[in-house]
């Protein structure tokens, strides 16, 4: 069983961190390599390097990987109950 609040923090950290990582290679990277057509494709009212952007997309992040987790834990758990995986026979 998983702990529904210990995943959705943990996704959303992660998504946070995950944007911090592209952003920081967007700078270090020449254009070509940018990611952040894609980040402003995924990302609504996401703009490339201002504050606002930056923060917003941060936030945006976040809120996907929780969304995932507070989505996943449920259907994981209520599978795990109702179909017996992963339980030890004998």
């Amino acid at each position: 069983m998983l702990d529904t609040r210990l995943v959705t923090w943990a996704l959303g950290l992660f998504a946070a961190v995950t944007f911090i990582v592209c952003v920081i290679y967007g700078l270090v990277t020449p254009q070509s390599l940018h990611m952040h057509t894609f980040l402003e494709q995924v990302l609504p009212a996401f703009k490339w390097l201002t504050w606002w952007g930056f923060l917003l997309g941060l936030i945006e992040s976040f809120l996907y990987g929780a969304y995932v987790g507070l989505v996943f834990c449920p259907i994981f758990n209520w599978l795990h109950r109702h179909l017996g995986v992963g339980r030890a026979s004998g």
